[in-house]
């Protein structure tokens, strides 16, 4: 009873602070519905890439490269949807090149044994380079790309605002990931495969495939995280659009422990906060009495991160093979 109570009470306290929020943000010009599109926009690629990456360290295989993945797939995402003249076309391009750099980081781990830190951070470093280069190679411009406007992923119009189909299919894939990891035989494998890979192994079951699967699923849900960057937020490419979202998704997987849903609530956080930074930056009110007031707020995603990786990082255990390889006998 005094455990309800307690809850009642933070319940309390939570809802009037959300309503005292919502006056002052509304006081100061900012819009609450802007903020809540805002906020679900910047929370999509997060979701997508951290959900992924949670499923991949399930089994055993850490991928710190995501901020590498969402910077390729964010300029393959727009390549492919010029192609083939359709945005969608380039989310799904994305997704696959995401897929392949995936795998290809799975082989790396499982069957080259390499470093998995070291990899990861070859596939960030590769991509500093990767796009600068397709940027000037096939729009002979280095730093950005402006694509058609109609091969943009345009959003749907709800009464509660703007809302994007891929904002939807991240939430729901949140939900499967919990449902496959907690519900079906092959997510307790996954898992067996990160905790105790041997049993896995004598149980008849391929760790190294489980691996890579779990690797190629995290990198083609990090690659349409890439890709709607590009096609569905900013409408255009530049060499530095992911701002360091990939290292915010990972900050994500060590605040959620590993659990896909606990992963979509920490960028909804996340995503939040820069939603937050950005509304502020652009309210004519704010420039108005903060004259430098962008540059503080633009600080705020980041700030954040560091506040829940601080307070997360010694309660959270994780796979206790997580980044070994592992050799059959």
């Amino acid at each position: 009873m005094r455990l309800r109570g307690k809850r009642i009470v933070w319940f309390l306290l939570a809802l009037v602070i959300i309503i005292i929020l919502g006056y002052g943000i509304e006081w100061a010009g900012l819009g609450v519905v802007g903020l809540v599109e805002t906020g679900l926009l910047a929370m999509t690629p997060l979701a997508l890439a951290a959900v992924g990456e949670c499923i991949n360290q399930k089994s055993g295989v850490v991928n710190i490269g995501l901020e590498g993945i969402l910077l390729i797939t964010a300029v393959t995402g727009v390549r492919g949807a010029e192609l083939f003249g359709n945005g969608y076309f380039g989310l799904l391009t994305g997704l696959l090149t995401g897929a392949v750099i995936g795998f290809i980081f799975g082989i790396v781990s499982v069957y080259g044994r390499a470093d998995q830190v070291v990899a990861g951070m070859g596939i960030n470093i590769f991509a500093l380079g990767f796009v600068p280069y397709i940027l000037m190679a096939i729009w002979a411009f280095p730093g950005i790309h402006i694509f058609p406007p109609e091969l943009k992923v345009h959003p749907m119009y709800t009464p509660f605002g703007q809302l994007n189909s891929v904002t939807i299919v991240a939430i729901i894939v949140a939900g499967l990931a919990h449902f496959l990891l907690h519900k079906t035989l092959l997510g307790l494998r996954i898992k067996a495969a990160g905790e105790k890979p041997e049993a896995v192994d004598v149980a008849g079951v391929r760790v190294d495939r489980i691996r890579i699967l779990t690797s190629t699923l995290g990198g083609a849900l990090c690659g349409l995280g890439g890709a709607f960057l590009s096609l569905a937020w900013f409408g255009g490419m530049v060499k530095e659009i992911s701002a360091g979202r990939g290292f915010i998704a990972l900050a994500c997987v060590v605040f959620s422990g590993l659990e896909p849903l606990l992963a979509l609530a920490a960028a909804l956080i996340f995503g939040f906060a820069e939603g937050f930074a950005f509304s502020v930056a652009v309210t004519p009110e704010v420039k108005r009495i903060m004259p430098g007031a962008f540059y503080f707020v633009n600080m705020i995603p980041y700030v954040t991160t560091l506040i829940v990786v601080t307070v997360a990082i010694g309660r959270r255990r994780f796979p206790s093979a997580s980044g070994k390889p592992y050799t059959r006998e």
